[in-house]
């Protein structure tokens, strides 16, 4: 097999025909996504800008557009393409967040650049809105997913709680336990009740092996609990950005596919 074919087989195929991760695309994403990591933290480290709240709360309508425009893709509203579904979607809305938080920074340093860089996040969340409303006409809103949705979060949730009384290390990552049981969760409803299928291989062997989709809390669970123990516990001494940085990408790892799935299936995906 020539690297074409290989190229084709394992990356460009899996897209076209919509079946899912492999191992080999899988490993490859994972290592450009540390690789990217590392970059984007060194990039803010020279820029002078703190992984903080301010941060967060400016990055919020860029962690919003990825889950927005692959759930409009899914039902029709935008052509299907490598640029508009995993992991191109994330790629196109990555470039578009650093382009703008550079441009904005390079324009307007110091305290003007969290709410400058913010509000442009959401004239873009704004502009993929009025695409859908337009397009209002492709769309089957599925209200009955609450139904399965609510009930499972809740009692999920009410889980995550009761540990982060118990144990230090959940307490102090909640907002990454509950994120990620949120995800868990839209993955659960949707497989379960509604019909979906996973796409990624570890969680796909899982829920095969398991019979049931309830098997996506307990992989996230033993996933998280020892990377923020490393996190917490090995790597204190460590820059509290590149920490923070970290916990940044696994929150939207978590909140990303999580409000994809919830978009998808309230939308008839």
């Amino acid at each position: 097999m020539g690297l074409y074919e290989f190229f084709y087989e394992y990356f460009v195929l899996p897209i076209k025909e919509n079946q899912g991760y492999n191992p080999v695309n899988t490993i490859a994403y994972a290592i450009i996504l540390g690789i990217a990591v590392l970059l984007l933290y060194r990039m803010l480290k020279r820029m002078e800008i703190k992984v903080d709240d301010r941060f967060f709360r400016a990055l919020i309508p860029y962690i919003i557009l990825g889950p927005l425009m692959r759930s409009m893709t899914d039902v029709g509203i935008l052509p299907r393409t490598y640029l508009t579904v995993s992991p191109g979607g994330y790629f196109v809305i990555a470039a578009f967040a650093i382009a703008s938080l550079f441009a904005v920074w390079k324009h307007c340093p110091g305290e003007r650049l969290y709410p400058l860089y913010r509000d442009f996040g959401w004239i873009l969340v704004g502009g993929l809105l009025f695409v859908l409303v337009i397009n209002l006409d492709n769309v089957s809103f599925n209200p009955a997913v609450f139904r399965y949705f609510i009930p499972a979060l809740l009692v999920s949730e009410a889980f995550i709680w009761l540990l982060s009384r118990k144990f230090a290390l959940v307490s102090d990552n909640s907002i990454l336990f509950y994120t990620h049981f949120y995800d868990a969760t839209t993955t659960f409803v949707g497989i379960q009740f509604l019909g979906f299928w996973e796409q990624h291989v570890l969680a796909r062997w899982l829920i095969d092996a398991f019979g049931t989709a309830a098997v996506m809390y307990l992989e996230k669970f033993l996933i998280l609990l020892p990377v923020v123990w490393i996190l917490d516990r090995e790597m204190k001494e460590e820059d509290p950005d590149l920490i923070n940085f970290v916990k940044l990408t696994i929150f939207i790892l978590g909140f990303g596919p999580g409000t994809r799935n919830l978009l998808i299936m309230l939308m008839g995906g």
